[in-house]
């Protein structure tokens, strides 16, 4: 995969800094050993996500990445020390492949993104010392370890934006090479050193051969003209971000060059848009092949498993098989067995060794008796081998002629029990094989088509908690202290009920009655909804009190000498309790001005869709429970995993399987 060029950085770097200057850090993930995604909260725009792959690439991306379920340590440092912070700047490091991320919290911060050879991630403290990189370094020149100073890689060539007519002769006159690789080798990569030459050779000849030495002063002043040319438009802003191609050959670049003049091309608002068409879906293509060669060796340890079993199986039935024809065979050839069992144990009475019978045994087979004829072996102990019809028999000669048959009867019986267990297993196994084949697909399915995230137009009452009652009754509750502070003064009328959990830390709930009448079911309903988006939900609480009151009862004015904090107000008068109102919700698709997501009570969703999961206090994270609705619920890729933690409560849940088991058997 193309790796970002020193000018590509440039002009990423630019809109990076007018797009996040300000911004809040949010949280930070790893979806891959070489790829950090940092996630900000951009005033007037919301979520933004900065994809930085060392070595590669950075820039936003609409395309959200799957997270490990666990994350690894670098993201969980960032979380840690510069979430909440405040970008200060992003720049480029003197026109190098090095990226700068300056943010404040506590005290300054420096993410340092190095995109040259296979690149780094590191985070610097306001010392310039290395707190932890993504990958720890040894270099001859550089020590990229924790608790290291940082040293910025060797300056090495021209800056491209800054470099003046004096500086390139010096250029060209200290070195061997031909003028396109001493352009390329000191910071501009083939693909530019190309463009300026064509473009000085459109006012004067000069061959990408030539050495770089012996150009003529008005060669460098063309060449230095089309710098100027090429790069004046990059320093000022005016980019025209585009994809080309032709046949195979694709590329992303910020600028209009020659060399593409009859290239196919696909022009972006901005540069980030541009890489991010550009490089996603290359990258999830590539993030593909590693998941299912990961797959692959789950199905063929699945399958190894079960070629191993039918080899076992095979065995079985091969043993029993021939142990019932050698018992078989002792029954049919009973006289002549008997016989020489009688030689060994006549032998035996007379104090002969086992080996002196067996030498015995072996002349009168090499003289031609008859009942010699079947012999093969003895052993030390006394135990024949036999040869009958093609078939080795071990003989007891201790042992009847019954005795010796049933120990191969016995033998055969056994492997019959056994055949029966494997039988077992590879049933088992088939099925677990059938489970990973059909779990790679869905998951293959979901890595290789990657979904744009695309900022929906919420309605209103989406922008806060909301449901839908039983009784088609709006209900809303606000999400955090703003949104708390909407629902009363915005969206709370004079004729619906204000309520609030009988807990520190709940949501603001109006019931938006609309000339409906107030019964029991609705306050049963919304008490519940209260209740679970409180902080009662992530104390792992099964049940809370909830209150309901008049809207004129609802003030922001506080007692004299009181402060109300934003999102927090006064409840005047009588207060009506809803007694340990239960926590859970349930979360499906509903037609409600169209589909979308609700998450509200049991009995809500029950009555307004077919298809939900109902949650309670619980231990799994939100981002892994989120993959296990929308895996349930998500009809027609309508959901993506952003609009189901959206709907979540504030903190961990499970899945309430009981209660899906019992809707199952009612429905049985």
């Amino acid at each position: 995969m193309k790796s970002m060029s020193n000018v590509d950085i440039y002009a990423i770097s630019d809109e990076l800094n007018n797009l996040l200057s300000g911004a809040r850090v949010d949280k930070s993930f790893q979806p891959t050993n070489d790829i950090v995604v940092m996630r900000f909260h951009v005033p007037g725009t919301g979520r933004v996500d900065l994809v930085m792959q060392c070595g590669s690439r950075i820039h936003t991306s609409q395309y959200p990445l799957e997270n490990p379920t666990t994350p690894p340590s670098f993201p969980m440092l960032l979380r840690k020390r510069i979430k909440g912070a405040h970008v200060e700047s992003i720049k480029q490091h003197n026109f190098d492949r090095v990226v700068e991320i300056k943010v404040k919290k506590d005290k300054y911060y420096t993410i340092i993104v190095e995109l040259f050879d296979k690149g780094n991630i590191i985070l610097l403290d306001d010392e310039n010392n290395i707190i932890q990189p993504l990958k720890r370094k040894q270099l001859s020149s550089r020590d990229i370890s924790s608790k290291r100073e940082y040293r910025f890689p060797e300056e090495r060539g021209i800056n491209s934006i800054a470099v003046d007519e004096d500086g390139l002769k010096e250029l060209f006159k200290n070195t061997e090479m031909d003028v396109v690789r001493t352009l390329a080798m000191n910071g501009l990569g083939s693909l530019y050193a190309e463009e300026i030459i064509q473009r000085a050779n459109e006012n004067i000849e000069i061959g990408k051969n030539t050495p770089a030495s012996q150009l003529a002063d008005e060669q460098i002043i063309e060449i230095y003209k089309s710098f100027r040319e090429l790069f004046d438009n990059l320093r000022q802003g005016l980019i025209k971000p585009q994809i080309v191609k032709q046949d195979s050959k694709e590329d992303v670049v910020p600028l209009e060059l020659i060399k593409y003049d009859s290239f196919e091309k696909n022009y972006f608002d901005n540069f980030n848009e541009a890489c991010d068409e550009f490089y996603s879906k290359k990258v999830n293509s590539t993030i593909k092949d590693v998941k299912e060669a990961a797959w692959n060796k789950k199905v063929k340890k699945f399958e190894k498993r079960l070629n191993l079993q039918q080899e076992t199986l095979d065995n079985f039935t091969k043993t029993i098989e021939e142990s019932q024809n050698k018992g078989e065979v002792i029954y049919s050839n009973y006289s002549t067995i008997e016989n020489i069992i009688n030689v060994v144990n006549s032998a035996r009475s007379k104090n002969y060794s086992f080996k002196e019978i067996g030498k015995i045994l072996k002349d009168a087979k090499k003289d031609g008796m008859d009942e010699a004829q079947i012999y093969e072996s003895i052993d030390k102990l006394g135990v024949l081998t036999l040869n009958i019809a093609e078939k080795s028999l071990i003989i007891d000669p201790k042992l009847t002629i019954p005795e010796n048959a049933e120990v191969y009867y016995e033998k055969a019986k056994k492997a019959k029990r056994k055949s029966k267990g494997a039988l077992i297993a590879i049933e088992n196994t088939k099925k677990q094989l059938e489970d990973i084949k059909s779990k790679k697909d869905i998951a293959m399915e979901h890595v290789a088509v990657p979904k744009k995230r695309v900022k929906k137009n919420l309605k209103w009452y989406e922008k806060l908690r909301w449901f839908i009652s039983s009784d088609n009754i709006l209900v809303v509750g606000g999400r955090d202290a703003n949104s708390n502070e909407m629902v009363v003064k915005k969206y709370l009328e004079p004729n619906d009920i204000y309520l609030h959990a009988d807990i520190h830390g709940a949501s603001s709930t109006a019931i938006k009655l609309n000339g409906s009448e107030l019964n029991d079911n609705i306050l049963k309903e919304s008490g519940e909804f209260a209740a679970s988006f409180s902080s009662a939900w992530s104390m792992g609480f099964t049940s809370q009190d909830v209150f309901w009151v008049h809207p004129d009862q609802v003030t922001k004015t506080p007692e004299a000498g009181e402060f109300l904090a934003k999102g927090s107000f006064v409840i005047r008068g009588h207060r009506n309790y809803i007694r340990s109102a239960r926590l859970k919700l349930a979360i499906g698709i509903v037609d409600y001005e169209g589909k979308r997501i609700m998450a509200g009570p049991v009995e809500a969703l029950e009555t307004h869709c077919d298809n939900y999961v109902v949650l309670k206090p619980g231990f799994t994270k939100k981002e892994a429970i989120a993959k296990k609705i929308l895996n349930k619920i998500n009809e027609n890729d309508l959901l993506t995993l952003d609009d189901i933690i959206r709907v979540l409560p504030s903190g961990k849940c499970d899945i309430d399987e009981e209660y899906h088991l019992r809707k199952k058997y009612e429905k049985n």
